[in-house]
């Protein structure tokens, strides 16, 4: 897999396919692989002609993996998807990502405007934006634990569970839990004027209600995937069959405009 330098972290990216660009932005513990390989998502996205750019996040994959929760901070993780499209001299592309993708995708939504044609905020809810959700210090103490059997937070014991079965590396990962990561408000997603699709698994615990959120994003659009939680829905055709439809009828508006 290709890599760039991205201020001093390598990280590392693929593309595939021909046709509009659309950049994807996988999730914690997940990486290219996971998120959009193994799910169908990079043959779903070629086949109905589309040029994919992925990369794997910083601390995960095949990028570089520091350690220090600074390395994460603020925009870096954001700036990464910039520096990756200026890398490959991509001037503006459809965007989506899931879970921490569409926390970092919504970042890119509301200071990166110009580069977006429309963007997918999926697997995330009000959570992103009312900042109530999980305690991350007690996932990057699970995360760090000896042994996996010692976590006694529940929502801690899960991620780590997840995060092993990629193989990946937790000191990463608990850096990024740990990291003060920038984050967008209602007030800034208020003056938002492209296209969204936000996209929740009707289950999904994990995130909020995704309602707020839809709300806070005029002409947002929200899709529930009935019977799915926040893992299960990625793979879903119904996700898929959502995202294609909302990406040909704002390829069409962009087209005529």
């Amino acid at each position: 897999m290709p890599k760039f330098d991205s201020d001093g972290v390598e990280i590392a990216y693929q593309v595939e396919g021909e046709g509009p660009p659309i950049v994807l932005v996988h999730g914690f513990a997940a990486g290219i692989a996971m998120n959009w390989k193994v799910t169908g998502w990079l043959e779903t996205l070629k086949a109905a002609g589309r040029r994919v750019v992925a990369l794997d996040c910083r601390g995960h994959g095949e990028s570089e993996k520091p350690h220090d929760p600074e390395a994460y901070g603020g925009d870096r993780m954001p700036a990464d998807v910039i520096r990756l499209m200026d890398h490959l001299a991509l001037e503006s592309a459809d965007l989506m990502g899931y879970s921490m993708g569409g926390m970092i995708s919504s970042y890119l939504l509301v200071h990166h405007p110009a580069r977006f044609s429309s963007v997918v905020l999926a697997g995330i809810g009000g959570a992103a934006i009312s900042r109530r959700s999980f305690d991350p210090e007690k996932v990057a103490v699970a995360l760090t634990a000896s042994e996996s059997g010692s976590v006694g937070d529940e929502v801690g014991r899960a991620f780590r569970a997840f995060a092993e079965q990629g193989g990946n590396d937790l000191l990463a990962l608990a850096a990024v839990m740990r990291s003060r990561r920038a984050l967008v408000s209602s007030e800034e997603l208020a003056r938002v004027e492209k296209p969204v699709l936000v996209v929740v698994g009707e289950k999904d615990d994990l995130v909020g209600d995704p309602r707020p959120l839809r709300d806070a994003i005029p002409g947002s659009r929200l899709v529930l995937i009935p019977g799915k939680d926040h893992l299960t829905a990625v793979p879903d055709p119904r996700y898929k069959k959502a995202v294609l439809d909302f990406l040909s009828e704002t390829r069409g508006q962009v087209a005529t405009a």
